[in-house]
C-alpha cells in the first residue's frame, strides 16, 4: 500500500485494486480510516475530530488528483506522491 501523502503526522495511503467505492486509507498514530474520496465520508474506522478535519482539508484541496490515483491504482499502476497540506 503505498504512501501517497504525509501531513502533521497523518499518513494517508492507497490500496492497488481496492473495492468501491474510490477511498483512501489515513493513519494517525493508532487511529485508521478509510475516506470516501468524493464525499469526505468515513467509509470504516475513525479519527480524532481535529485530525479528521485536517484529512477533508487536504482531500478537498486534491480531488481530482486523488481520483486519478484511484484510477491508477486499479489498474496496478504506479502511484505518484500528492503535496502534503501547508
Amino acid at each position: 500500500m503505498p504512501e501517497i501523502s504525509r501531513f502533521f503526522g497523518v499518513s494517508v495511503k492507497m490500496f492497488f485494486g481496492d473495492h468501491v467505492p474510490p477511498h483512501f486509507h489515513a493513519e494517525y498514530g493508532e487511529y485508521k480510516a478509510q475516506v470516501n474520496i468524493r464525499s469526505y465520508n468515513i467509509i470504516a474506522g475513525d479519527l480524532p475530530p481535529r485530525v479528521l478535519g485536517l484529512v477533508v482539508e487536504w482531500a478537498s484541496q486534491h480531488q481530482n488528483e486523488l481520483l486519478e490515483l484511484w484510477e491508477l491504482a486499479s489498474k496496478n499502476q504506479p502511484l505518484h506522491r500528492i503535496d502534503p497540506l501547508k
